[in-house]
């Protein structure tokens, strides 16, 4: 299962495209926009986002340095009833839509679960901070179509997961700060060679704002495989962003406590070699303070020559074993 997982997961960063050129002008670059549209019960259209932001430095990022703010999030106008969906992220919300505050580690990436509503019928203008790599946006069918405005997007077609079929549309390269709209209409349907247009070979381009259509956007095995097993309750695209993150999170911890340890054990090792090297030089001079006492004691008649030089002899052996351990440490 986990190599299965695994496959699925390098087949999907490889839509990924390779030559974001904004991502390597900003410290933070969105690698995956998730955008799931569906009708709410009162009308109005909801918009769950799964977004991963990655910190592309070698250093740890806390913002711009001009307030607390660390990821600046950008809502729609309009947009009501907001919710972020992780409680062990900081976040507040401000004017223009949230902030975080928790500081990202380097090559470190961080998702953000939210959503929040927007009336009908309304155009949606959508706008980010940070360069997107790609946005994934997806409809649950029967339940509308989008249109977009100033912008090229794909259609992936329908694909199901856990028993539901989805529109998907893809953007590719948006940049930091561009604008363009999306209009949402859940009465109005995609078209069946929109529908189709993503699981037939050689698809021709579609007509409207939906400029092309794509490959399958994931391989009937996969779904197959997915909607078969026990994961199947769970949206493979939340899965895949948080075993995605768990594995991240695993390596770099497994790194760092690995270089801990081994730290640890050359500290230790210091330690151990310092402390035999201090107990060998107190044991050479106790050795030759004991010499000196008794030679004192044999000049001063208080011992007999038989016994003074066989301490004498004593202390010599001793005190030749210490040096030569003493030896070890100075060669």
């Amino acid at each position: 299962m986990i190599k299965k997982i695994t496959v699925f997961l390098v087949g999907l960063l490889l839509l990924i495209p390779l030559n974001g050129m904004a991502a390597a002008e900003s410290a933070i670059s969105v690698d995956m926009h998730y955008l799931v549209v569906s009708p709410a019960e009162d009308g109005s259209t909801n918009m769950m986002n799964m977004v991963n932001y990655t910190n592309t430095t070698a250093e740890e990022f806390k913002g711009d340095g001009t307030g607390e703010a660390v990821l600046n999030v950008t809502i729609p106008t309009g947009a009501i009833g907001f919710t972020f969906l992780d409680n062990k992220i900081a976040q507040k919300q401000v004017e223009t839509g949230f902030i975080t505050t928790d500081p990202i580690p380097a090559n470190q990436t961080v998702v953000l679960p939210y959503s929040y509503r927007m009336a009908k019928g309304e155009e949606i203008t959508l706008s980010f901070d940070y360069p997107v790599q790609m946005m994934q946006i997806l409809v649950p069918e029967g339940m509308g179509s989008i249109e977009f405005n100033n912008v090229t997007a794909t259609n992936q077609g329908l694909f199901k997961m856990d028993d539901q079929n989805y529109q998907g549309y893809s953007v590719e390269g948006i940049q930091a700060k561009q604008a363009f709209t999306l209009v949402y209409d859940k009465d109005k349907q995609p078209s069946q060679s929109e529908s189709q247009g993503a699981t037939e070979q050689g698809a021709s381009e579609t007509s409207g704002s939906v400029t092309k259509t794509a490959p399958a956007f994931h391989n009937p095995g996969h779904l197959r495989m997915w909607s078969q097993s026990p994961l199947r309750s769970w949206d493979p695209h939340v899965f895949l962003i948080v075993m995605a993150a768990i594995i991240i999170a695993a390596l770099s911890y497994f790194a760092y406590f690995r270089m801990k340890a081994i730290a640890e054990e050359k500290r230790l090792g210091k330690d151990k070699e310092e402390s035999a090297f201090k107990n060998l030089m107190a044991k050479q001079k106790a050795i030759m303070d004991k010499i000196l006492e008794l030679e004192e004691n044999f000049g001063d008649g208080n011992m007999s020559e038989e016994d003074y030089q066989a301490k004498l002899a004593a202390y010599k052996q001793h005190l030749v074993q210490v040096k030569m351990n003493l030896r070890q440490f100075v060669e």
